[in-house]
């Protein structure tokens, strides 16, 4: 699937194409690819949120596929491998982020299906250093949304400093793909979750997957929260989360695009409470959910669509009518 050019989602923008499958070069592999995730930064890249870098375009960066062909340097022993492709697609090496671990900011970093062709497609090219090995427990199309929901919502909530200790008070809000994975993780590490969302079936939801609480956005609770990720683009749910963080706490915010923030009382801040962002994925984040997936047997939840109704997957998306995360069978 290519988009062309910036348009709505409801006018389909995206468009099925024959293209010439592409070769590997030196230390690529190709790969024949099986599922690939359907993520709200694809939505934004199709609605112009984010600055197109490359068009035409095939998106989609949570890519689970095989490999059928490798390039120079690559070890033939890799064909017929499982492995995932996420958000990061290259990162330098030597810059000062990736000396210091930080290649997710690496300024020359290239990002799947955004500076690059991804997954939306029955073929890619991929970077031999930057390819995941898939557990053996964990089946493809449930890997596709780890691979970017998983991981970009485990690095936010390392960032929330509670997942090292496994104790305290997190707050969850808005519970899409991202959200939905980062309970299960939460739980499996000890830590009580609370779950704000505005929809009543995922209020229903977050319960059912073992959320201590689950309510309203902007319900009354009876604590204060250690610390908070916030998954929703939109402020307002910023500010929300600041009104109910303890003092010394911190709010993680795990969108890659969020609506202006037009004013911040400073008393939601003061008594050194934090705000923090989290930009992109690091192969040890991905490595690290993967590994967190395959012992505790986190399965996401998924919706299976047709590769020819990619249109559908993010209308339905942008429409909150996915539980779980849409995932394109490409088979």
């Amino acid at each position: 699937m290519l988009l062309y050019r910036q348009n709505n989602i409801e006018l389909s923008p995206l468009k099925l194409s024959e293209v010439e499958v592409p070769e590997p070069g030196p230390n690529e592999v190709l790969l024949k690819i099986k599922y690939c995730g359907v993520c709200r930064t694809d939505l934004h890249i199709v609605e112009g949120d984010l600055k197109p870098l490359k068009l035409p375009l095939v998106l989609g960066h949570q890519v689970v596929g095989v490999v059928e062909e490798v390039g120079k340097g690559v070890d033939s022993d890799l064909k017929g491998k499982r492995v995932g492709v996420p958000w990061l697609y290259w990162a330098c090496g030597s810059c000062k982020y990736c000396k210091r671990g930080l290649e997710n900011l690496c300024d020359k970093a290239l990002f799947t299906g955004y500076t690059v062709d991804g997954g939306y497609a029955e073929y890619m090219v991929a970077k031999r250093d930057f390819i995941h090995p898939i557990p053996r427990n964990l089946n493809d199309q449930h890997v596709a949304p780890l691979l970017c929901a998983g991981a970009i919502g485990y690095r936010a909530l390392k960032l929330t400093g509670l997942a090292e200790s496994g104790e305290g008070l997190l707050g969850i809000f808005g519970f899409g793909a991202a959200g939905n994975i980062v309970l299960r993780i939460a739980k499996a590490l000890g830590l009580k979750v609370y779950v704000f969302t505005h929809s009543p079936w995922k209020i229903e939801h977050a319960y059912r997957l073992g959320a201590d609480w689950a309510g309203d956005t902007k319900s009354s609770i009876d604590a204060k929260l250690d610390a908070a990720v916030v998954f929703a683009p939109v402020s307002w749910v910023l500010v929300e989360a600041l009104k109910k963080l303890d003092k010394g706490g911190r709010v993680v915010l795990g969108e890659i695009h969020m609506s202006p923030i037009e004013r911040l009382d400073y008393r939601l801040i003061w008594l050194e409470k934090e705000i923090k962002t989290v930009a992109n994925v690091t192969r040890k984040d991905v490595r690290e959910v993967l590994e967190l997936a395959s012992r505790h047997r986190i399965l996401p939840d998924i919706v299976l669509y047709k590769l020819s109704d990619a249109n559908k997957a993010l209308y339905d998306l942008k429409h909150g009518k996915i539980l779980g995360q849409a995932v394109l069978k490409i088979e």
